[in-house]
């Protein structure tokens, strides 16, 4: 078995959306394949184990469902990545660019330690905006990210290039191109 011809056959492609040349790629069919999600979480949590880690945190919302797993299966405490407004204590926030804009992430101010080794999960590297913003959260708070996952990388929009230039580990589980 190819791993990563078999999470690839279960993400599905949606052309032009949400508009004109974009290739959509959705993990909803990922997600309802019931052997989808076992293969993502194991994925990541047999390369993880350890004790190379000592908190996964995951960013809103589909990242939440695969972090979430993680953290369970690695028996780890687990931090969400939320968008502004949504946590209701204390909070460190972080603003990145969109295509069309700006947006802002936060996390408790208690998501971590000082000191804690981070695993930052979420389902998709694109431009690389919200988890470069999401690195430099729990590096405030004192925390070591050591490592940056995705179930798909789309290496040609350089996000991946763009964490690895800001010092981060990125694994992807599997790739597309754009022409794919």
């Amino acid at each position: 078995m190819n791993f990563e011809s078999e999470l690839k056959r279960r993400i599905r492609t949606v052309r032009d959306w949400p508009k004109p040349g974009v290739n959509f790629r959705d993990v909803t069919t990922l997600f309802q394949d019931r052997d989808g999600l076992p293969l993502v979480v194991d994925g990541v949590a047999d390369r993880y184990s350890g004790g190379r880690i000592d908190l996964v945190a995951a960013v809103d919302a589909r990242g939440f469902i695969i972090g979430g797993a993680v953290a369970y299966r690695l028996g780890l405490p687990f931090s969400m990545i939320r968008k502004k407004g949504k946590l209701p204590h204390v909070t460190v926030s972080a603003d990145y660019e969109l295509e069309y804009g700006s947006a802002t992430i936060e996390v408790h101010a208690d998501a971590c330690r000082p000191g804690d080794k981070v695993l930052i999960v979420d389902d998709l590297i694109a431009t690389g905006g919200t988890l470069t913003a999401a690195v430099s959260l729990f590096r405030r708070l004192g925390g070591q990210v050591e490592g940056v996952v995705a179930v798909i990388d789309l290496p040609e929009l350089g996000g991946s290039r763009r964490l690895r230039e800001a010092g981060v580990p990125v694994h992807a589980l599997c790739s597309f191109r754009e022409d794919e």
